[in-house]
């Protein structure tokens, strides 16, 4: 049973096409991945489902009482609201129940015999409602789901207001997987999460009877889960049975298929042309290049896709750092109180570490203490000679009223207008991007623009806090070669092990030394 149909969708930006006439049908229970390079526009096709964005042309349908559960970054969230309190509205519905049922039994005093058999009666279905979906078992239910996704280390009772971004985005995925709409709907719900929490992700995807859209650049997460592949590409929407790596087999088996008649079709009209160019003017030959020519005029011909550009990393190297890149001595991190046991780390000239663990327990406070961001709670950190440092935030702030061109240029003023472009188009930006503001791009693609003023400075460290989220598989690739031949040092946060392990000599457990339950 058809749950979702989309026909003839068609949408753009200014004149830049998104989308040209594409179909899409999602059927119970199936499990979608919704692949493609960054900035084909998968969000934005979220976007319009969910009536977000109204499509240029095509139509939406939804099927009569589905409910739909999106994860949706930008919802606000209410001050004075905790964790649990904010986990416990994904049920309002059946709290809306139980007080239509308390409503009844306080008119039963007051009807007549027939009228109280059918408020009973009511009150029954109501009350079997509740049962099913699990509402007196509600506080157990957030209790699992809180536990699965790392947010009982934050704490429960904690102000939403307080939390960051990436805390904030695990508090609307617990909500929207305690909703257990009839169809899920999913962008990069990973981004934010560490290896144990995608795993308890990975398990209650994989058991979930209801249908879901799911948007990620994480290959063994999206392996793992999904049944089916959208793969959307130069405007168009293709479907493939099977999982993301069957998908690329068949893709690329099609590609080199196309490309072969390609060339020899792109023989058969030059031998033609020859033919006729040769032939048309001499009288015995003239028939013969004519119907040469109506050949010509009528085969369809075939179109290679345009390639997307392949982002190209290469970092400048600055000058060779001193031996030592720091040192901390007794360093305790954290805000009002204590993250971490007081720390004795060095970290040399050639290392590059790979710091991991469970979302919380202060990676991220770690980097910016090392870096004078913020103050220790006590100890101290000794930083190293001649350190030129690359630093990659894992959340920016303000900026995005700006063009790409502006955004870059305004650190790099003494290029010219064409060097500027030329080093955003190495990152695999299109004109069309480079000229767009940056709060209309994708967040693979704001990604892109990050790390080309980053490759553009010349630095001996890299900090790196969660590089990859966002970025689509070639740009991780091409990111994980590009740091594996940096001659410089690097200390990077990351939740893909398939991403890291090439890349570093030392991992770093912030398990061990955290002050935070995992």
């Amino acid at each position: 049973m058809s749950v979702l149909n989309v026909t003839n969708l068609s949408h753009g930006f200014g004149d830049r096409a998104i989308f040209e006439n594409v179909s899409f049908r999602l059927l119970k229970g199936e499990h979608v991945g919704l692949v493609g390079a960054n900035g084909e526009g998968k969000s934005t096709f979220m976007n319009i489902i969910t009536g977000k964005l109204v499509p240029d042309e095509g139509k939406v349908e939804w099927s009569r009482n589905v409910r739909v559960g999106y994860l949706d970054q930008h919802v606000a969230l209410q001050e004075g609201m905790t964790i649990r309190d904010v986990l416990k509205t994904a049920f309002q519905y059946l709290f809306d129940m139980e007080a239509k049922i308390n409503d009844l039994y306080m008119k039963m005093g007051e009807v007549s015999p027939e009228e109280m058999d059918a408020l009973l009666e009511e009150v029954g279905v109501l009350q079997d409602i509740l049962t099913n979906n699990d509402f007196y078992v509600i506080d157990a239910k957030v209790e699992e789901v809180a536990k699965g996704l790392g947010l009982q280390e934050i704490g429960l009772e904690r102000d939403v207001t307080e939390l960051s971004g990436g805390q904030r985005s695990k508090v609307l995925l617990a909500k929207l997987l305690l909703e257990k709409p009839d169809i899920l709907l999913l962008d990069e719900p990973t981004n934010h999460l560490d290896e144990a929490h995608i795993t308890w992700l990975t398990r209650y995807l994989q058991e979930y009877e209801n249908a879901f859209i799911l948007i990620s650049h994480d290959i063994p997460f999206l392996n793992s889960v999904i049944n089916l592949i959208y793969h959307m590409a130069n405007q168009e929407l293709n479907r493939y049975v099977g999982d993301y790596d069957n998908f690329v087999r068949i893709y690329e088996a099609k590609k080199a298929q196309l490309e072969s008649a390609y060339k020899k079709q792109q023989q058969e009209i030059a031998d033609l042309k020859d033919f006729v160019a040769r032939n048309k003017a001499r009288v015995s030959t003239r028939n013969m290049a004519m119907s040469r020519q109506k050949k010509l005029d009528k085969m369809e011909i075939i179109e290679l896709a345009a390639e997307r550009p392949k982002p190209e990393f290469n970092f400048k190297v600055a000058r060779t750092a001193g031996r030592y890149i720091f040192e901390t001595k007794d360093l305790v991190i954290g805000y009002d109180e204590p993250l971490s046991a007081p720390l004795n780390l060095t970290m040399e000239r050639g290392q590059k570490i790979a710091i991991c663990g469970a979302n919380g327990i202060g990676k991220t406070t770690l980097l910016r203490s090392i870096l004078g961001e913020i103050p220790a709670i006590s100890g101290s950190v000794e930083l190293g000679e001649h350190l030129h440092i690359g630093y990659f935030e894992q959340e920016i702030k303000g900026g995005k009223d700006k063009t790409c061109l502006q955004e870059f240029w305004d650190e790099f003023p003494h290029l010219t207008q064409g060097e500027a472009r030329a080093a955003l188009a190495k990152c695999g930006l299109t004109t069309k991007h480079i000229e767009s503001k940056v709060m209309v791009l994708s967040g693979g693609e704001q990604a892109k623009v990050r790390l080309a003023k980053l490759i553009n400075r010349e630095t001996n460290v890299l900090i790196l806090d969660e590089p990859t989220n966002h970025l689509d598989v070639d740009a991780k690739e091409e990111l994980k070669r590009a740091l594996k031949e940096y001659k410089g040092s690097v200390l990077l946060i990351s939740h893909e092990p398939e991403f890291y392990r090439e890349v570093v000599t030392d991992i770093w457990d912030g398990e061990k030394w955290t002050t935070r339950l995992v």
